[in-house]
Parts: C-alpha cells; sequence; structure tokens
C-alpha cells in the first residue's frame, strides 16, 4: 500500500469526443521507436469495439476470491491495427493521397457509430481512457519478473524496463489492456501518469490540454480535492469495470443526460432515456443508479435555488480548482528527479540481461 494515492476523475457529460487528450498524449510519450502503435491514452466511442478490438472480453483482473485471472494478448496486427501514414509529399506533384500500408484497424475505426435504430432511439458516448494505476494491479501480480511496481510516494503503477523481459505476461493480466509491448525494444511500457510533470506541480498532459475540462487530478486522502470529494463525499465518480477486482483509481462521472426516444411515428416517448442503464451498470456497476440519482437531484436544486456546491465543482471553473497536485509533498519527499521513486527496484539496472528474449540484430 502506497503512502497516497493519485487519482483522476473524468465527467462523461462534458466528454465532446475531440481527442485532443488523445494528441497530446501521442506527441509527448508514443511518437515513434516501436510506440507508433500505442495509445496511453484515448477515447472510444461506447458501444464499440474499443482499443484495443474487443478489450473487455479478452480477460485478466481477479475474480471474486482474489485470485488472477487468465487474460488474452492482443495481437498487433489485429487488435490495435498497424499503424500507417500518407504521401503527403505526393500531392505537391497533384498525386493521389494514399496510406502507404492497407489499414486494416486502428483507434477510433469505428468512431460515433453507437447502437440502435436512427432516429428513434440511437445513442453513443465518449470514454477516455488511460491506465487506471490500481490499487490491485493486474499487471504487477502477472509479472514473473517484478518489474512492474506502484510507487510508494504516490501509487503511479511504472514499469522498470531494466527487470522486463518483455514476457508480456502483464499484458494478459490487466483487464483495461492498458499496458503494451514495444516490438524495438522487446519491452513492455505503458501510461506513467506524466510523473515527471506531477512531481514539478503540473497536471497530465492529458488532462492540462482537455478543452472540455473533465478532468480532475488530485490525491483521494486531500479531503479539499475535487477528487476526493466527487469520489468519496458525493460518491458520483465511479472506476470502470470494479468487478475485475484491481481497483481502478481513474473515476467516471457516468453520462446522466440524454435526448428522450421517439416512436414509429416520430413522437417523443416521456421519461425516456436513449441509454440503457444496463450497459451503464455494465461499465460502472449497480451504484451508477444512485450517483446519477444524486446528479439529477443536484441539477434541479441548481434550478430551484441557483445553488449546487457539487456543479460547481463538475462546471471547472479554472484549473487552479481542478488540479491539486501539491508539490511540496514531492520536495518534501525527496523527488526532484525525473526518476522512479521505490528503493525496491533500484537493483533493477544491474540485472542481468536474459538474451534469448531479446530481438536478434
Amino acid at each position: 500500500m502506497s503512502k497516497r494515492q493519485l487519482a483522476m476523475v473524468m465527467d462523461l457529460n462534458k466528454c465532446i469526443g475531440c481527442q485532443t487528450c488523445t494528441v497530446a498524449c501521442k506527441t509527448q510519450w508514443t511518437n515513434r521507436n516501436g510506440r507508433e502503435y500505442m495509445y496511453w491514452n484515448n477515447v472510444e466511442t461506447y458501444p464499440g469495439t474499443g482499443y484495443p478490438k474487443n478489450w473487455m472480453e479478452l480477460g485478466g483482473g481477479f475474480d471474486a476470491a482474489g485470485d488472477l485471472q487468465d487474460g488474452i494478448i492482443p495481437n498487433i496486427e489485429a487488435d490495435y491495427g498497424v499503424p500507417w501514414d500518407y504521401n503527403f509529399d505526393a500531392l505537391a506533384d497533384g498525386k493521389q493521397l494514399t496510406p502507404n500500408v492497407e489499414p486494416t484497424w486502428g483507434p477510433n475505426w469505428d468512431e460515433d457509430e453507437g447502437a440502435g435504430n436512427f432516429p428513434n432511439d440511437n445513442y453513443f458516448f465518449y470514454i477516455p481512457r488511460i491506465c487506471n494505476h490500481c490499487t490491485n494491479p493486474g499487471c504487477l501480480s502477472s509479472c514473473p519478473r517484478d518489474a512492474i511496481f506502484k510507487r510508494d510516494i504516490d501509487g503511479v503503477v511504472l514499469v522498470d524496463l531494466d527487470r522486463c523481459q518483455g514476457y508480456r505476461y502483464c499484458i494478459a493480466g490487466c483487464p483495461y489492456k492498458k499496458v503494451y509491448f514495444n516490438p524495438k525494444l522487446s519491452k513492455t511500457e505503458k501510461c506513467i501518469f506524466c510523473f515527471p510533470r506531477i512531481e514539478q506541480g503540473l497536471p497530465p498532459a492529458c488532462a492540462q490540454q482537455c478543452v472540455g475540462r473533465i478532468r480532475f487530478v488530485g490525491f483521494l486522502d486531500d479531503v479539499n480535492s475535487q477528487v476526493h470529494q466527487l469520489v468519496h463525499k458525493y460518491k458520483v465518480a465511479l472506476p470502470l469495470r470494479a468487478d475485475r477486482g484491481t481497483s481502478p483509481n481513474v473515476y467516471y462521472i457516468p453520462p446522466t443526460e440524454a435526448p428522450p426516444k421517439f416512436d414509429a411515428e416520430g413522437n417523443v416517448i416521456e421519461g425516456s432515456n436513449r441509454i440503457p442503464v444496463e450497459e451503464l451498470e455494465k461499465l460502472f456497476g449497480t451504484e451508477v443508479n444512485g450517483a446519477i440519482k444524486t446528479l439529477k437531484a443536484e441539477m434541479a436544486k441548481r434550478k430551484e435555488t441557483g445553488k449546487s456546491e457539487l456543479l460547481d465543482l463538475l462546471i471547472a471553473y479554472s484549473h487552479s480548482d481542478m488540479f491539486r497536485l501539491d508539490n511540496n509533498y514531492y520536495k518534501k519527499e525527496g523527488s526532484n528527479k525525473l526518476a522512479p521513486v521505490d528503493n525496491r527496484y533500484l537493483s533493477g539496472k544491474h540485472t542481468q540481461k536474459i538474451t534469448r528474449f531479446l530481438r536478434s540484430k
């Protein structure tokens, strides 16, 4: 158990699927050197196939007894899709813009498709996903090399690349499939919660660049942070697929408002909602019903009285209110360098390499 736990809350009612967070992460961390297909942050359309393809059906995590469950390692070409580029130079010669490989799949391949019958009851909403930096990570429990660890200082889950030998058990063990294999390095890599930024008092790139201001970042034990209040005080922020037993530390405000359904004659069906509650329960558990009830009650209160502390939190008037990162805490703990703060794994840099798992030269 780490001393403190960093967490993030995302308000799905405000996500517009613009992918600004995705681009911010991609350009900062995963734009080259075997990371081209990696999206440490991505925004999926739900219901949809997701990235990697059908990730919710690929196993991992823990059962009710706490036993690690079997998982499947996605195939890079079939489940992620081989990244492609375009011959932009050809445009100067008046030639057609074409990809350098034949695309078969990729992130957002089924963006905005949704489900239902247009225009009667079709629906979709966006779900941004990053590593959940779980309290009980399936990736950590799966790794036979002890290469994955939680920082004691803030609970961020990281990979010691000196210890990692690319077995990929961690990918199978993660029920969210947010761990990636780098084929050029034969190592595992994943979202690092932008810990070099966090240590300097700056929010993760995805949160800083979000145009909808949907992301709140802070410590769960900071009672004055929005993260604590949304998760523990108002209980409207819920973990994704908590049934997988990993205790995620990324939380979501569920979508509460949607247009009503229309009957065959095009008339509004009063009291109807396009988003099936069964789908929300699948993602966030039965607690989603209480969260939605609280959110709607606060909206009604705001209309009647003009006041609601909860809605003021969710409106996110300024970045300074959204990100409580306690830079002094890191300074006090002596973490002023860009390196994992966990003495258990300092010996990792001296670990003898197992050459039979390395790529041939």
